[in-house]
């Protein structure tokens, strides 16, 4: 792609999601909700590739869609309120549909199945674009509704996001379709929360960005697409190969890993509003998750890849991708657990 070109479109997306995060109003912020959409349809389709087109495709739709809904909504409560604030969102049918229009644009079950789909058929950087900055704009106005919003809507959309995510990631062998379940299964975390503690929601999104863009990054490096291609990554790659391991392990939510921080925070949290069955469901749900990192960590350390290959031995040949980007993100994805007591504060 044109590198002018390039920039226009990166430089449109943290546009639009500043236009939302900026905005009090509902039309500038579905605008901001637009311009991200549209700012991303040509770097996902830049592949020219079919199933990046399809992929494209139902991206675009299920946007749109999300998009009119949003628009209905704001006009709704408009027509009965005759406010069009963001925070004045008290028309329990409009604040309902919002919520689910929100919920459609960021892959929430049940309007999760967009998710695996489109994000197989995208390269590795723009999947981790669709993963990570995509959710930071309707995140911002989820979090904005909240306090107008019906409990039991946030916690059904939680709880069947965290079992979807968990059991739907179980069988697959696609490693993009394996990060759509997972990014599921913490936007669930993420959503239960927020009616009581919106500050650990903010904390949870935040690692959720640090452990994501480190599987991404490192799969990249590694240039694999597959569970049977991360066999061979540790003939390429032995200290990329611990390292991604123990990021796998960390989006597990196994201590002393940075993961371990948002689950314990939140099932804390729960326990405290007197909300033990749904916090075992979350923690059983987390066990689910854990299993498909742990068949990702055996195929990577425990298993030797059985092809002899014909090429040139990959660890020969130096790599020209810059790898300060994966350091950065693989610092924060292992060792921000000690610091839990100063982000808590910072952030509350």
């Amino acid at each position: 792609m044109n590198p002018y070109v390039l920039t226009i479109l990166l430089s449109s997306l943290g546009l639009g999601t500043t236009l939302t995060f900026a905005s009090s109003h509902w039309l500038l912020a579905w605008m901001g909700l637009e311009v991200n959409t549209l700012a991303i349809l040509p770097l996902m389709a830049q592949q020219h590739h079919p199933r990046a087109v399809e992929a494209t495709t139902k991206y675009f739709l299920t946007q749109a869609t999300a998009a009119a809904m949003i628009l209905f909504a704001a006009t709704t409560n408009a027509w009965t309120t005759g406010e069009w604030d963001i925070n004045n969102m008290t028309h329990p049918i409009a604040s309902s549909l919002t919520i689910a229009a929100l919920a459609l644009k960021v892959g929430l079950a049940p309007m999760h199945f967009w998710m695996p789909e489109v994000l197989q058929g995208l390269d590795l950087t723009t999947g981790l674009i669709l993963s990570t900055w995509q959710k930071l704009a309707p995140f911002a106005l989820i979090f904005q509704m909240a306090p107008n919003t019906n409990p039991m809507l946030l916690t059904t959309l939680g709880l069947l996001s965290t079992l979807i995510g968990g059991w739907g990631g179980l069988n697959r062998t696609l490693v993009r379709k394996i990060w759509a379940y997972s990014s599921i299964a913490h936007m669930g975390l993420m959503i239960i929360i927020l009616q009581y503690a919106p500050h650990l929601t903010l904390i949870a999104l935040g690692l959720y960005i640090f452990m994501t863009s480190t599987a991404f990054l490192s799969l990249k490096m590694a240039s694999a697409t597959k569970i049977n291609t991360l066999t061979a990554t540790w003939s390429k790659s032995p200290i990329l190969t611990s390292t991604t391991a123990l990021a796998l392990l960390s989006l597990g939510g196994l201590p002393p890993l940075t993961g371990f921080m948002p689950k314990w925070l939140i099932l804390q949290e729960l326990a405290k509003q007197d909300l033990p069955a749904t916090a075992t469901i979350m923690a059983l749900a987390a066990l689910l998750s854990l299993y498909f990192y742990l068949r990702l960590c055996y195929a990577m350390t425990l298993t030797i890849s059985p092809n002899t290959t014909n090429a040139t031995t990959p660890w020969r040949t130096n790599t020209t991708q810059s790898t300060l980007a994966l350091a950065l993100m693989i610092t924060a994805a292992l060792g921000l657990l000690p610091l839990t007591p100063a982000i808590l504060a910072l952030s509350a």
